[in-house]
């Protein structure tokens, strides 16, 4: 069976359903929007309690991922769109909705792509050094980024991005390998990141944050979350409630900070929520996830210029 025909059978879980469902409060006949479907577990959450008259406006830009969002939600009012969340406000438009009543975001990786040996998200498998979430609309892939980028370019994109202490070791091996061969897969990579660390190696590999640092710059996922939180206030409507699961501290700060310091939103969670035992043991992925919820104040006037 081929990568692509394995796509169908999704092993990705979604995290934090309960608790997203609980603190969004989505009501029969409500329009809310998933900015990340996913495989569709929060996207069928969400659809399953506005029903049977409302409806959920869910984007993902990979358009392998929503295949299978497609197929784990059949017979639910879903509308599904090729987009990245920093375009909902446009994507809203398109469809003649000012406001929807929710959002939720979950950002980050899924399982499923992180299986997908061809898209070259982990290097637990052998691949290509891609990593687009869009491979057909985005022009730069990990591997360009690698072969590219100068010594110091490289070291401050693995340090900001990954909080990686060595990020100057690993950048000057990159470079002096880089002049005999063109770095192209995930395990060459990986070989290389492990090689430039001193010490012994601990629980977490080595190559992680270099990975990590690489998919958010190829992605340009901070920016995205920025420029998603600056807009989102403009299409949920005073009183409607947004969620963003994050999975690292880079994330996690930039919805903390736009929550407490935008007097549009009204934080709901002083500190993030994180999975229960239960969850945690059952998904490793929910370990390291957590949830702030904020709603946009229904008394401060919108002073943010249109396009």
């Amino acid at each position: 069976m081929s990568d692509s025909e394995s796509n169908f059978a999704a092993v990705h879980r979604g995290v934090l359903i309960a608790e997203v469902i609980d603190r969004l409060e989505p009501k029969p006949g409500a329009i809310v929007l998933d900015g990340t479907a996913g495989a569709g577990g929060h996207t069928a959450a969400l659809a399953r309690r506005v029903a049977p008259e409302g409806r959920v406006i869910a984007l993902d830009r990979d358009p392998e991922m929503l295949e299978l969002a497609r197929k784990a939600t059949e017979g639910l009012n879903i509308d599904f769109v090729r987009a990245s969340y920093d375009d909902a406000r446009s994507v809203l438009a398109e469809r003649g909705i000012e406001h929807v009543d929710a959002a939720i975001l979950d950002l980050g990786l899924s399982s499923d792509q992180l299986a997908w040996a061809h898209r070259g998200f982990s290097f637990q498998h052998e691949g290509p050094l891609d990593m687009r979430f869009d491979p057909d609309r985005q022009r730069e892939s990990a591997a360009d980024l690698v072969n590219r980028l100068d010594a110091e370019s490289l070291a401050d994109l693995f340090y900001h991005y990954g909080e990686e202490r060595f990020s100057r070791r690993i950048a000057r091996r990159i470079v002096e390998i880089r002049k005999s061969e063109r770095i192209e897969t995930t395990s060459r990579l990986a070989e290389i990141v492990r090689k430039s660390i001193p010490g012994k190696r601990g629980p977490i590999d080595p190559a992680t944050r270099v990975f990590q640092a690489l998919r958010i710059a190829v992605n340009d996922e901070l920016e995205r979350l920025r420029a998603f939180l600056t807009e989102a206030t403009e299409f949920i409507k005073p009183g409607g409630r947004l969620a963003i699961i994050s999975f690292h501290s880079l994330e996690d700060r930039i919805v903390k900070h736009a929550f407490r310091d935008d007097p549009l939103w009204s934080p709901l969670t002083r500190k993030p929520i994180t999975a229960e035992d239960q969850e945690r043991a059952e998904n490793p992925r929910s370990r390291s996830a957590k949830m702030r919820v904020a709603e946009r104040c229904l008394n401060t006037k919108q002073i943010r210029p249109k396009d």
